[in-house]
C-alpha cells in the first residue's frame, strides 16, 4: 500500500469514504434485517431485558459517541480494570479482552465469535459517529492515556472493521493494535477499505480473536 496524497484524502476521506459507509450500511441492513430478528427473539427468551448495550466510545479527533450493541455479558457484570493511566501512553503489551471473561453469557460468547453483536453499530455508521472502516473505538478510559503516537489512530473516524480486526482482532496486543491502525490513517483508500471490507467476511468466519 501507498501512503496517500493530500489530494487522495481530501477527495476520498472527505466525499468517497462517506458514500462508501452509505452504501455499505443499506447493503449490509439489507442483508442482516431478517437474522437480527431472530436474535432479538433469541436473546429475549434466553436472556431477557435489557437486549442492548450502549456505552460512551471516543471516536475521530476524540469526540464522544454513544456506541450501541446486543448485550453480551450477564446483567450484574462488572467493570474490568483498565491499566493504570500514566503520561506514556498505554503499554504495549497490554492485552484488552481474554478468552477466559466469565462475564460473558453462553449466547454471548456465539454472538461475539461471529459478531453479530456489532451489527447495531450499522446505526453509528448511518448516524456518521462511525465508519465501516477505521480503528476500533476504545472507552474514554483508555483513549485518555493516549500517548501523542496512540493518539493518530484518533485521526479518522472509527470503524466497524479495520486492518487490526483482519490481523489477528484481540489476539493482537495494544502496542502491534496501535501499529496496524496507524499504518491505516497513513494509506486509506477506497481500495484499502474494500479489501479490508472482503478479507473481513473471511476472518469472522474462521471465529478467531474474538472474545
Amino acid at each position: 500500500m501507498h501512503v496517500q496524497t493530500a489530494e487522495t484524502i481530501t477527495f476520498y476521506g472527505q466525499y468517497g469514504k462517506r458514500i462508501f459507509d452509505i452504501v455499505g450500511v443499506f447493503i449490509l441492513l439489507l442483508i442482516t434485517i431478517p437474522l437480527m430478528l431472530g436474535v432479538l427473539l433469541l436473546l429475549f427468551v434466553t436472556t431477557g431485558r435489557p437486549i442492548f448495550f450502549k456505552q460512551i466510545r471516543t471516536g475521530y479527533e476524540h469526540q464522544r459517541f454513544i456506541i450501541w450493541k446486543l448485550r453480551t455479558m450477564a446483567i450484574q457484570a462488572t467493570p474490568v480494570n483498565m491499566p493504570v493511566i500514566c503520561t506514556e501512553g498505554i503499554p504495549d503489551d497490554y492485552y484488552f479482552k481474554t478468552d477466559q471473561d466469565t462475564r460473558i453469557t453462553k449466547i454471548g460468547a456465539i454472538l461475539r465469535k461471529l459478531s453479530i453483536d456489532e451489527i447495531p453499530q450499522l446505526l453509528n455508521v448511518l448516524k456518521g459517529d462511525m465508519s465501516i472502516v477505521g480503528p476500533r473505538p476504545e472507552v474514554p478510559t483508555i483513549t485518555n492515556s493516549y500517548s501523542a503516537l496512540q493518539a493518530r489512530r484518533l485521526e479518522v473516524k472509527p470503524g466497524l472493521t479495520g486492518l487490526a480486526q483482519i490481523n489477528g482482532r484481540s489476539n493482537i496486543s495494544h502496542g502491534q493494535k496501535i501499529s496496524y491502525d496507524i499504518h491505516y490513517v497513513e494509506n486509506v483508500t477506497f481500495w484499502v477499505d474494500l479489501k479490508i471490507v472482503m478479507k473481513t467476511f473471511f476472518v469472522v468466519l474462521g471465529r478467531t480473536g474474538a472474545y
